[in-house]
């Protein structure tokens, strides 16, 4: 069997021939070049393998090995090579090694085999060649996909979305967390159900075989139905879990709301940096790793303004391109600390090679749960490291836009006094005189609301304040004439 072309990205060569392929100027609209078309493309820089023999060795044991093939349909070679990276980083993040990293430029993934049933075999050759036990695709596959790709390669065959699922379910770690990561999961399992020889067709019931006497003969279920009937229960009763859980995190939001303490959610891409400015921020002690989608569970901790005035930040999970729907909706009690905030810090990474298509895809997120109005503000991390170029161009971009490093603590002092003028005021301003022994309300004025004066007199404490209706209606006793 010919070898698959191996091609640097901005280099010329010979290519393989393919007459499975149609030209894509005979599909729609004019094609792509011969030598694209028909070129499976190895993505330089992409290798995750250790070259020392001894941590080989050592991780041989627990790594799988991993071939990656994505399917090149638009844009230029710069956005089809980042998000070939940011494959390797997801399959590097779940505990595999990535030996190779392959692209081909096609109109649109084959319906049968995703690269096209010639290129599924030269990928079979490079599977040999590597020695590679996995098969990771950069898309989505259908079951019929996964079946037939799997059957040409004879390695076991994940999608980007299977990928994405497995991570999530190696870091979950509340009662939540993992009820929502196993219904995705199951959601994602259900129509990819598929058996092997016997399995297929072996009997629950059965005449006279199964041994259960009166009443138990019949046709009875293949496995597979079985297995559905069973995956459909789990569904339901994880559904009505999560719902469970999520009146409590609504009595939770309404009790602040009551309070009217303004909400603020970090929320921008993984691996951004938004657990680390948590923690400058507030001092919350949330686990900061260098790794993709290390936050899954909220965390919501209390912060102040530099005048005083106190708000609630919420650190939330991170999102990536492509984002699994099943994750969105298993996710989407716990996304509600965004839906329901009153503004959102959006960071997003100003070291990564192309931060505005990440820009992109959170926002693609923020509309499909329908945060899309809030108020929002970029904080652009990690400047220390970032290319000024890119910072520039971010900041020309985005209106309200702010430069910090959450290592160093650079442009904190500047996020703090945006989020001074950002975070929403109290509504109602009051203007009271509260007796010395009611220090009680003073301290709820200072917690809840937005002191402008304060004078000691005679008779107490004169306030003029801005605060939340709730309170307002109890200090309407104390109001002055």
């Amino acid at each position: 069997m010919t070898s698959p072309s191996s091609l640097p990205l901005s280099a010329d060569t010979d290519v393989v021939l393919d007459d499975e392929l149609t030209p894509f100027h005979e599909i729609e609209g004019e094609g792509f070049d011969l030598e694209e078309r028909q070129a499976l493309r190895r993505v330089p820089g992409i290798r995750t393998d250790l070259e020392d023999v001894t941590e080989v060795e050592y991780r041989a044991l627990r790594l799988e090995r991993a071939v990656l093939m994505g399917v090149w349909t638009g844009g230029d070679v710069v956005d089809a090579e980042n998000s070939m990276r940011e494959l390797a980083a997801l399959a590097e993040t779940a505990g595999a090694a990535v030996l190779e990293g392959l692209m081909q430029r096609r109109f649109k993934p084959d319906p049968a085999t995703y690269v096209g049933s010639g290129k599924a075999k030269e990928l079979r050759d490079v599977v040999v060649s590597t020695g590679a036990d996995t098969v990771i695709c950069d898309g989505e596959l259908t079951p019929g996909q996964l079946r037939k790709l799997e059957e040409i390669v004879k390695v076991k065959v994940i999608d980007r979305t299977w990928l994405i699922l497995d991570i999530f379910a190696q870091h979950a770690s509340s009662r939540e967390g993992k009820a929502q990561v196993e219904l995705a999961q199951l959601t994602y399992m259900l129509p990819r159900l598929r058996g092997w020889g016997e399995s297929l067709s072996r009997q629950g019931g059965g005449a006279g075989g199964s041994g259960g006497g009166v009443g138990t003969r019949g046709p009875g279920e293949t496995k597979i139905e079985t297995d559905r009937r069973r995956i459909r229960a789990r569904k339901s009763k994880l559904t009505a879990e999560i719902k469970l859980m999520k009146t409590a995190r609504d009595t939770k939001r309404q009790e602040r709301t009551r309070n009217k303490v303004p909400s603020v959610a970090i929320a921008g891409y993984t691996n951004a940096g938004k657990s680390s400015l948590l923690n400058r921020l507030t001092g919350a002690g949330v686990l900061v790793e260098n790794a993709l989608f290390a936050t899954l569970d909220p965390t919501v901790r209390r912060a102040a303004t530099p005048s005083g005035r106190e708000f609630t930040l919420a650190d939330t999970v991170g999102f990536v391109r492509h984002l699994p729907h099943q994750l969105v909706e298993a996710f989407r009690s716990t996304l509600e600390e965004v839906q329901f905030a009153d503004l959102i810090l959006h960071v997003v990474d100003g070291s990564h090679p192309d931060p505005e298509s990440q820009l992109v895809a959170v926002r693609s997120v923020f509309a499909e749960i329908g945060a899309a109005g809030i108020p929002e503000v970029v904080v652009v991390n990690k400047a220390d490291i970032a290319d000024p170029v890119v910072l520039g161009r971010l900041q020309r971009r985005e209106k309200h836009c702010v430069l910090v490093s959450a290592l160093t603590g650079e442009g904190l002092p500047e996020l703090l006094d945006l989020l001074e003028t950002e975070v929403p005021h109290p509504e109602t301003l009051v203007d009271v005189v509260l007796p010395y022994g009611l220090g009680s309300l003073v301290a709820r004025i200072h917690n809840e609301g937005e002191v402008l004066s304060e004078e000691h007199l005679d008779s107490g404490t004169r306030l003029q304040a801005r605060v939340g209706p709730a309170l307002a209606a109890e200090l309407a006793n104390y109001a002055t004439a």
